[in-house]
C-alpha cells in the first residue's frame, strides 16, 4: 500500500498540536516546524500560547496559535476551521492536550471535581479531537493523528506515587481511555482502507512540563469541592522526594519525544516509544498475571522502581 509516511513529504503540509504553549506540545511545533511544516498551536492558556508561536516564528517557521479549550467541541470545531483557513490543509494532529493528578488520598476520597476535570480534558478532549480532525483527514485520503499517552494508566497505574502516598486514579484512568480510543481508531481506520493513521504516543521518562502543577490553571467550573489535607503537587517537591529516596531524576529531552513522533511517522508505526526500558516489565508482568488469572502484582511503587532502578544502574535512571 503506497503510503505518505516520510519525513520529506511533510514538508509543505500542516500540523496541529493541542496543549501546544508550552512543554511536549511546543517540542513538537518546534519539530514539525524544523521538518519544513506549517504549524497550528492550540492552547487554553492565551498569553503562554501567544510566546510559544511567537518562539517558532523568530526561527522562521511558518506558525499560527489559536486559543482552544479541548473540553469544549465548539472551540476545537473552530480551530480546526482556522487551521484549514490559515493553511489549506491539515495533515498531522497532534491530541496533545493534558491535565494531571491533583487528587489527594484514596480513590474513594477523590473530589468529584477532579474526575470531571481530567475525563473532560484527557478523554473528551481527545474524543472531541478525533471527531472534528479525522473527517478532514479522511477527505484528503492521508495524514496521521496522534494522542499523547503515558505508562501511567496506558501500561498499568501506579499504585503508590511520587510523594509516598496512594498515586491519583484520575490521571491513570484517563491514559488508559486514550490508549483504549486509540486501539479502536486505528481498526476503525483499517475497515475504510484510507491512508489515515492512528498512533499513540508514550513519551517515558520524567518529563519537565507543567502537567505536574496543573491545578496552577484549574477552570473555576471544576473548582474543588472539597478542602485539601495535603499542599498541592509541585515538580520541585517531587524531585525533592526522589532524591531524598537515592532515586536521581533526570529528565527525557522533549526534543527527544518529538523525535519519537517524527521517526514514528516516517515508519507508520502505532507505538510511538522509545527503546525498552525497565518500565516495559510492567507489560509483560500484567499479562502474565491476566493469563495466569493471578493478583495485579504489576502496580508500580514508583519511589521503589525509580530508586531500583537508579541502584542497578550506577546512579543513573
Amino acid at each position: 500500500m503506497p503510503t505518505m509516511s516520510r519525513v520529506a513529504d511533510l514538508r509543505g503540509k500542516t500540523a496541529v498540536v493541542t496543549g501546544g504553549a508550552g512543554g511536549i506540545g511546543q517540542a513538537l511545533g518546534r519539530r514539525f516546524g524544523r521538518a519544513g511544516m506549517k504549524v497550528v498551536l492550540a492552547d487554553v492558556l492565551a498569553e503562554p500560547l501567544r510566546e510559544a508561536t511567537r518562539a517558532l516564528a523568530d526561527e522562521g517557521i511558518e506558525a499560527a496559535g489559536v486559543v482552544t479549550d479541548v473540553t469544549d467541541y465548539t472551540s476545537v470545531e473552530a480551530l480546526a476551521d482556522a487551521a484549514r483557513d490559515r493553511f489549506g490543509g491539515v495533515h498531522v494532529v497532534c491530541n496533545n492536550a493534558g491535565t494531571g493528578a491533583v487528587s489527594e488520598g484514596y480513590l474513594w476520597e477523590h473530589d468529584l471535581a477532579d474526575w470531571r476535570w481530567g475525563i473532560d480534558v484527557n478523554v473528551l478532549g481527545v474524543i472531541h479531537g478525533i471527531k472534528a480532525f479525522v473527517p478532514i483527514l479522511l477527505e484528503a485520503g492521508e495524514g496521521h493523528l496522534i494522542n499523547t499517552c503515558s505508562g501511567n494508566g496506558g501500561f498499568a497505574p501506579i499504585a503508590r506515587g511520587a510523594m509516598g502516598g496512594p498515586a491519583t486514579a484520575v490521571y491513570p484512568m484517563t491514559k488508559a481511555a486514550v490508549l483504549c480510543l486509540t486501539e479502536s481508531l486505528y481498526t476503525h481506520l483499517e475497515m475504510t482502507g484510507t491512508r489515515v493513521r492512528a498512533h499513540v504516543l508514550f513519551p517515558g521518562g520524567f518529563l519537565n512540563t507543567g502537567i505536574w502543577e496543573s491545578w496552577r490553571h484549574r477552570p473555576d467550573r471544576y473548582a474543588a469541592t472539597q478542602q485539601r489535607r495535603t499542599p498541592e503537587t509541585t515538580l520541585a517537591g517531587v524531585v525533592d522526594r526522589f532524591e531524598a529516596a537515592g532515586a536521581h531524576v533526570e529528565f527525557t529531552p522533549l526534543d527527544t519525544v518529538a523525535d519519537l513522533v517524527i521517526d514514528g511517522i516516517a515508519a507508520e508505526r502505532f507505538w510511538m516509544m522509545g527503546p525498552p526500558t525497565a518500565a516495559d516489565q510492567v507489560v509483560s508482568k500484567k499479562a502474565a498475571s491476566i493469563l495466569a488469572r493471578g493478583e495485579p502484582d504489576y502496580l508500580v511503587d514508583v519511589l521503589v522502581q525509580h530508586a531500583e532502578s537508579t541502584s542497578d544502574e550506577g546512579g543513573r535512571p
